[in-house]
């Protein structure tokens, strides 16, 4: 299991390294922001080991936490999300910027407390052109 977080976290790196501010190529886009978290869940913020003890309830609010703060969050502004049965968890998206290709872009992390557990994702997400939000890169 250390050993699979140590992969992720040198493949996290690599995608990161692709990403800037100003230029550049468009990288690996998985794409969410539909009305489901289905994207999320194939390859949006709680791809991989996070998320996974997530009913589908909680992974519903989950995702809707993420979109409000990718869209509506202030930089910096935690945006909460509790499930019934005691998981719950918080997105905080950073300040928007620009990317090529992208008309939008925001830094997050999502930190999930789940069974005594807690769990951290981060990365890059971007507005797509016809609307929908893409992981450029997260670990």
């Amino acid at each position: 299991m250390i050993a699979v977080r140590w992969i992720a976290l040198g493949l996290a790196g690599l995608l990161l390294a692709g990403c800037t501010t100003t230029s550049g190529g468009t990288g690996q886009s998985l794409a969410f922001g539909a009305a489901s978290p289905s994207g999320v869940a194939s390859g949006g913020m709680l791809n991989n080991a996070i998320g996974a003890g997530l009913d589908e309830a909680d992974r519903q609010r989950a995702y809707n936490a993420e979109v409000a703060a990718l869209e509506d969050g202030g930089p910096g502004t935690p945006v909460g999300w509790r499930g019934d049965n005691g998981a719950h968890g918080t997105v905080i998206a950073g300040p928007a910027y620009q990317r090529a290709g992208y008309a939008r872009c925001r830094d997050y992390s999502h930190t999930i407390f789940l069974q005594g557990r807690t769990q951290l994702s981060r990365g890059a997400a971007c507005r797509a052109p016809e609307g929908t939000w893409a992981t450029v890169a997260s670990s």
